[in-house]
């Protein structure tokens, strides 16, 4: 499997007891979803190996209480800590209306709605306190903050999202 192909769970933080289980944040709002899996991809040394999950549970409601398979010493568990875990992409749950993986939304179409056509989603810049839509507009890259409040409509369609964003903003950088 490749990175690519894959979501980011969460991450290995700690061990929970001496018989090798380990305790996993997840990146999710709801972790509940991600209980029952049968298997996860574990990144080691830059490739994804697949471990395969005996039982699963809630721990204080955000973290997910993990027993892998062939893992059941302390030492074992040891080695997991600090390591990422990954899904394949159509594990991930279906968004409905103006909510959105940023991966689905590349190649989409900003309209805004008093500016008109502003340009192609190349990109989300989530490295940043507030995650930015990174716009294609004729060569110039045009950054405007993903924020709920400016977002009117997803549409999976069509591929187009449209905005409402302050007056001024886009033209910033044209």
């Amino acid at each position: 499997m490749q990175k690519e192909n894959c979501f980011y769970l969460g991450k290995v933080v700690k061990k929970y007891s001496f018989k090798g289980e380990v305790l996993v944040k997840l990146d999710t709002d709801e972790p509940e979803l991600f209980t029952d899996m049968e298997s996860v991809f574990v990144e080691q040394h830059k490739n994804l190996i697949p471990f395969f999950i005996e039982r699963s549970s809630l721990h204080k409601s955000t973290l997910l209480r993990i027993r892998f398979e062939d893992v059941d010493t302390e030492a074992a568990a040891d080695q997991l800590i600090g390591l990422h875990l990954y899904l394949p992409l159509e594990f991930l749950p279906q968004l409905s209306g103006n909510k959105f993986y940023y991966h689905e939304i590349i190649g989409y179409t900003v309209n805004d709605v008093s500016f008109g056509n502003v340009g192609k989603i190349t990109g989300v810049n989530d490295a940043t306190a507030q995650a930015l839509f990174e716009i294609d507009r004729d060569g110039k890259q045009i950054l405007i903050p993903i924020n709920d409040a400016f977002i009117k409509k997803v549409d999976r369609t069509s591929q187009t999202i449209i905005l409402d964003v302050p007056e001024g903003l886009i033209d910033i950088y044209l």
